[in-house]
């Protein structure tokens, strides 16, 4: 539709409406910009000068309450500005929360709890405010209250995690925690495994576990490693077992699981060594190198390979920790190739009780060797052994070493009984 200007008079009026139009909102945009700029700036009057130039934003009010909260240290006068903030911009679960802080400060309880439970009416998940409404709920003994308040914490800030199960355990039992509050993540599960194994409480640990592994999502092998190597301390050799079977499981890993037919993991080195667990465990060391050949096998497609350039050692620093039976036959059994081994003595295998140290293999010496060559050996264990740990023994220890190493088909087996 066209608008017909009949005389020069109108004409000018339009132009002036347009223009004045076009001066207002350049009025309004440079306002606004100006205030952005100004809110910007750390100084009180510049906070205060962008709250006169846009008094309908609530973010400028609510800068203006953090500036004499944090700075000035003056909550009564930051919460006149707060409220100014909520009012403009109810919706915002932060306002509420800087007012409850402010409210904190000035030790009024009841205030903070109502400017709490407005943001977290705005916002339930939100976890700073969570946080805060748990750690007041917990004050004030509301426990049911405060767990449902760590759970939204656990569930949106696991980073939080040990802190809010920490004051969880003062007010609850770990079966409550795990019934109420955790969420179907597994990182506040490693969290309170942690609280737990440092507390030595080894019972509540395996229900955490428990749980954790009906998630049936992966679980980092860090983790794993550590949950073992806890129970292991504390003598639960069986637990520790079921936890690495679970655990490979769950990881898509049950090739690292022992077998009837080899108790040791990985005895033929096709797989990556994982070091932890129930697989071989390594520390480097500049007099052992220690590196997995696919130049040389016997059994598979790759050895394992140690060369020595040592001046005094006692182990090659590779060992296997192995589950067995008490009072059980078992037949151990490798190949290995050995080329320049100098020095007095040479490298063996052997087993031994993790606790008392017991030895129940020592196999002779691994050299002189230029193909691959057969050891074996027979031992029965003791009432209370359940825990060998293989490893490649320097004998005798503390004497110079030098040359090449490489094992293959690595084995141990219960003794078959023979037939009559």
């Amino acid at each position: 539709m066209q608008i017909a200007l009949s005389n020069r008079a109108s004409k000018i009026a339009v132009l002036g409406t347009v223009f004045l139009i076009t001066i207002l909102y350049l009025a309004s945009v440079s306002a606004e910009f100006l205030a952005s700029r100004l809110a910007e700036r750390p100084q009180l009057s510049s906070l205060q000068h962008a709250v006169k130039l846009q008094p309908g934003n609530a973010d400028y009010r609510d800068r203006v309450g953090r500036y004499f909260f944090l700075v000035e240290r003056s909550p009564a006068a930051a919460i006149e500005a707060y409220q100014a903030a909520v009012a403009l911009g109810p919706h915002a679960a932060r306002y509420w929360f800087d007012l409850a802080a402010a409210y904190q400060a000035l030790g009024d309880s009841g205030e903070q709890r109502n400017a709490l439970e407005r943001a977290i009416v705005v916002d339930p998940k939100h976890p700073d405010a969570a946080w805060e409404a748990a750690n007041l709920y917990l004050v004030q003994g509301e426990t049911e209250k405060a767990l449902r308040e760590f759970g939204i914490v656990l569930q949106s800030n696991p980073s939080l995690s040990t802190a809010a199960l920490e004051l969880c355990r003062h007010v609850a039992d770990v079966s409550t925690i795990l019934k109420d509050i955790m969420p179907d993540a597994p990182q506040p599960y490693y969290a309170l495994l942690d609280i737990l194994m440092k507390n030595n409480e080894r019972e509540d640990a395996a229900k955490v576990w428990a749980q954790l592994v009906s998630l049936h999502q992966p679980i980092a092998k860090v983790h794993i490693f550590e949950y073992i190597r806890f129970l292991l301390a504390e003598k639960d050799v069986d637990q520790a077992r079921t936890v690495w079977g679970q655990a490979t499981t769950l990881n898509g890993q049950s090739a690292y699981q022992p077998s009837a037919e080899n108790l040791i993991v990985n005895g033929d080195f096709r797989l990556d060594v994982l070091n932890g667990g129930f697989d071989w465990t390594y520390q480097k060391s500049p007099e052992v190198s220690l590196a997995l050949d696919p130049t040389e096998s016997h059994t598979g497609h790759r050895s394992l390979r140690i060369i020595f350039d040592a001046r005094a050692i006692e182990d090659a620093g590779i060992r296997q920790l192995v589950p067995v039976e008490p009072k059980t036959a078992y037949e151990f059994s490798a190949h290995f190739k050995a080329t320049d081994i100098q020095g007095a003595g040479g490298p063996r295998f052997v087993l031994q009780d993790v606790y008392s140290n017991k030895m129940y293999f020592a196999s002779d010496d691994l050299k002189d060797a230029d193909f691959w060559s057969p050891v074996s050996g027979t031992f029965t264990t003791d009432e209370n052994t359940k825990l060998l740990v293989l490893r490649i023994q320097r004998a005798p220890p503390g004497i110079p070493i030098k040359g090449k190493l490489w094992i293959d088909g690595v084995r141990l087996q219960e003794k078959q009984e023979q037939e009559q």
